[in-house]
């Protein structure tokens, strides 16, 4: 493993380059979003947006793709309230457990920016085999969830006649990772490498029909071609602490009352549920880093913290696995706790992974000593 001097993200995450100084694509693009005029990518925001506001009233003109988490709250502000839009909320829900935060914030944001919300509730015979199969084989216990919040948004977008289809960040950009072009436009997002394309026969073999298999398609070219899909991020600076304070202020919940969670750092980020939160734990045993790396690279970018005390955090935090997330994604699974721990054993990555006394798997102790280091 290599570790970037900057931050704490190790080459292994998926699709991230380093300079020859040893600095990770993320910090780059983070030095160089410094240097951006913002009052400037405003205005290309206007001008987008008056390509296709409405004047018809009570007429949408765009589809805001939101979970109700922190950045979806910042999200229809932008549109709604700088931009003058009338949009149309579209969410996908996951199967798991809610938590309390995750019930109150999806109505917290359709009451207080007064939008109109569909909800997109897959298909829990289909999503409950799939999340298994995907877990056991590839690793990927959202995919299914991940995927369809990628391919769901296109499909309604297109069938509504709403072009403009606004996301939050362009997580290859911000964070790194394949695909990782500065631009607004959001049309390949449904290639990058967070939820691939599986084949569908994969699934048929597994007693699932075209019906139940239907949106894991991405749309065909053509309807791509119509379809305007941007990243909000592209045009205002993306910050997860500026997000998260505008969203409390507007009545956004963290889980700070409810669930503290060990391998989390902070509060208010992947709200939603229980087991979802698998999928974004699952890169540790696969690439040896989880979003315990992830938010404190974040905060050592933006200037919060210092990279000493983001390894800090990192060895406290990544490598543990919640048992409400464990245990949530096993009832929906239906997945014994044997079952789940013989599946995640096979998962482990033995380049860079090695058991410790305890029967633990730890990073190699080299590993360690790179990531304090920076090499």
């Amino acid at each position: 493993m290599r570790f970037c001097k900057n931050c704490v993200m190790p080459d292994t995450r998926p699709g991230i380059t380093f300079n020859e100084e040893g600095i990770c694509i993320a910090c780059q693009h983070a030095a160089k979003k410094k240097e951006i005029n913002w009052e400037k990518r405003l205005e290309e925001l206007e001008k987008l947006c008056s390509k296709y506001r409405r004047k018809e009233k009570g007429v949408y003109d765009c589809i805001i793709a939101v979970s109700g988490g922190k950045d979806s709250h910042y999200q229809v502000h932008v549109m709604k309230e700088l931009m003058n839009m009338n949009p149309l909320l579209i969410t996908v829900e996951d199967l798991f457990t809610s938590t309390e935060a995750a019930k109150h914030n999806i109505k917290n944001i359709t009451e207080t920016f007064k939008c109109n919300l569909l909800a997109f509730k897959p298909n829990p015979h289909a999503g409950r085999i799939i999340t298994r199969y995907m877990f056991e084989k590839y690793g990927r216990p959202s995919w299914y969830f991940d995927r369809l919040l990628y391919t769901v948004p296109l499909y309604y977008a297109h069938a509504l006649n709403l072009p403009l289809l606004v996301y939050g960040e362009n997580v290859a950009y911000e964070y790194g990772g394949l695909d990782c072009e500065e631009t607004y436009s959001a049309r390949n997002q449904i290639f990058n490498n967070v939820a691939p394309q599986i084949n569908l026969e994969e699934f048929k073999a597994l007693g699932l029909t075209d019906d139940e298999l239907f949106y894991l398609k991405a749309p065909d070219q053509e309807i791509l071609d119509k379809l305007d899909p941007m990243y909000l991020s592209y045009f205002v600076k993306w910050l997860d602490f500026k997000n998260y304070e505008f969203a409390k202020s507007r009545g956004f919940h963290d889980l700070s009352n409810e669930w503290k969670r060990s391998n989390y750092i902070d509060d208010f980020s992947h709200v939603d549920s229980f087991g979802f939160v698998l999928g974004s734990w699952m890169k540790f045993p696969k690439f040896g880093h989880a979003f315990a790396t992830d938010f404190a690279s974040r905060m050592v970018r933006n200037g919060d913290i210092s990279r000493e005390e983001a390894v800090r955090l990192v060895e406290e935090k990544d490598h543990n696995l919640d048992n409400k997330i464990r245990d949530d994604f096993c009832a929906f699974t239906n997945m014994s706790t044997d079952e789940f721990y013989k599946a995640l054993e096979k998962l482990y990555n033995r380049d860079i992974f090695i058991k410790n006394e305890y029967g633990q798997w730890r990073l190699k102790p080299e590993n360690y000593e790179k990531r304090r280091k920076g090499e």
